[in-house]
């Protein structure tokens, strides 16, 4: 065969390499310059003109956030959420997965369908807040880990990835006379790692952003809500007051902050810890989603 490549080829090439440049510039840009805004000086920055680099350099941004004790304690209720729920959803999810996999549970197929059920339909948001109150999980932090156990979705993923899985392995082991149990953590889990980070990242990245519930159930304590709630309430004011924040509680750091610049600075805040952990769990993606969502 030929090494020489066609016109056609060459003309493809040329165009996907423009149009994936494109997309990682559209992709970018915003976070890049939302950085550069939360690094440059909050009077500056209502100048206009910050794109990509910053006009005149400061850490007040960041200062007058960290320097809030209401957003550091929201900080540290979302970080917690964020550790707990993931590896509590994900053991709970995986052990359903392991059970629903398995051909000898006679009723698999039954289970498996009224989860799926769920993904379609539910109770409603206000049938929802009477069960959370009814149960005691209002303003209380276990209503960030307990009605979100199990996901749905993320169950599915693993079932079908440990379906992949030699099943002689687990009849040689429970010839040994390792239950279901033993099974599950000593060869399912070890076998299930790309998968595991794969729906891990998934579920860290929701629990991380999510405000909505922490609106819901904790408003009426301070303490409990999450800093990702904070961040839309302090967005909320923008919008509401034509782009202007009640920014008080910073005027004792200095007066070089703006709402602008302090809106980019909890962005980045909010959004970093993401950021910096994708990289870690990134190689696991294609296989684990590959495997997991594909059944021969």
């Amino acid at each position: 065969m030929s090494g020489k490549r066609s016109l056609g080829d060459s003309i493809f090439s040329i165009t996907n390499g423009i149009f994936m440049l494109l997309v990682m510039v559209v992709t970018l840009y915003p976070f890049l310059n939302t950085i550069a805004v939360s690094f440059n000086n909050g009077l500056d920055t209502i100048r206009g003109g910050i794109y990509l680099w910053p006009r005149e350099w400061t850490l007040q941004n960041y200062v007058s956030v960290f320097q809030n004790p209401h957003l550091t304690q929201a900080a540290f209720i979302s970080v917690a959420r964020t550790v707990i729920g993931t590896v509590v959803q994900l053991f709970c999810t995986a052990m359903l997965a392991y059970v629903l996999s398995r051909k000898e549970y006679m009723f698999n197929k039954f289970v498996t369908t009224l989860f799926v059920i769920t993904m379609y339909f539910s109770g409603g948001l206000i049938p929802g807040y009477m069960l959370i109150k009814q149960v005691g999980l209002l303003n209380s932090f276990w209503v960030y880990i307990i009605p979100g156990l199990i996901g749905v979705f993320n169950m599915i993923v693993i079932r079908t990835y440990i379906q992949g899985l030699s099943e002689g392995l687990i009849e040689s082991a429970k010839m040994d006379g390792a239950g279901d149990f033993r099974i599950f953590m000593r060869i399912v889990l070890p076998l299930s790692k790309p998968v595991l980070a794969t729906v891990a990242l998934f579920i860290a990245v929701g629990q991380w952003n999510s405000w909505f519930d922490s609106m819901l159930y904790t408003a009426g304590n301070r303490n409990l809500t999450t800093l990702q709630y904070e961040l839309m309430k302090l967005l909320s004011s923008a919008t509401s007051q034509g782009g202007m924040v009640n920014v008080d509680q910073y005027k004792n750091v200095t007066n070089m902050v703006t709402p602008v610049s302090i809106r980019a600075a909890i962005t980045i805040v909010t959004a970093m810890p993401i950021v910096v952990l994708y990289p870690f769990l990134q190689k696991y993606f294609v296989t684990g989603l590959t495997i997991g969502g594909v059944k021969e």
